[in-house]
């Protein structure tokens, strides 16, 4: 395994996979070092059934996973500032590529919409957080977010179903019809 060429290949989707689930530029660049770490030092035990990019998301969620769990044993309550969003948000890749605005007001507008979206997806729940950035932002299978937190295709849809329906919901007031 050549791990430079791996490294270069997947260190900005996994450091931008990190960002969406922890929602901190510092913490996701801290978990994505570890990440190709723990990548580095497990190399041998990679087994070709999957591929690199599936290995590289699991030990990524897994990651996140468990600094969700250390942040919930320590009781940090999970405060949420706009300035603090518009810091983390500033190196992340968009969301999703959108037509150029015909105006400033709809580029504000844009703006804005996507700003709620983020912090909105931020809100979930861990475990319907990384179903909708595997999903909706990485652009991965229901096959492939299964294989990456270790559960079957249907429970991928029902979380995604769950967390798509919260979305809907939080951000009804800013979506017109």
């Amino acid at each position: 395994m050549d791990f430079e060429a791996l490294l270069d290949q997947y260190e900005k989707p996994i450091y931008n996979l990190v960002l969406r689930l922890v929602g901190d530029a510092d913490e996701a660049a801290d978990l994505t070092q570890d990440v190709f770490v723990s990548a580095y030092k497990n190399a041998d035990s990679f087994r070709s059934d999957s591929s690199e990019y599936t290995w590289l998301y699991r030990i990524a969620v897994n990651r996140c996973k468990n600094r969700f769990r250390q942040m919930v044993r320590k009781r940090v309550k999970d405060t949420f500032s706009l300035d603090d969003t518009a810091k983390s948000y500033d190196t992340a890749e968009p969301l999703a590529a959108a037509e150029t605005p015909d105006t400033p007001w709809e580029s504000l507008n844009r703006k804005e919409l996507r700003k709620h979206i983020e912090e909105a997806i931020l809100r979930l729940p861990y475990d319907h957080r990384v179903v909708v950035v595997l999903r909706d932002v990485q652009g991965m299978t229901y096959q492939e977010i299964g294989d990456v937190i270790g559960v079957t295709a249907d429970i991928v849809r029902t979380r995604l179903a769950h967390a798509r329906g919260s979305l809907r919901k939080t951000l009804e007031p800013y979506i017109r019809p």
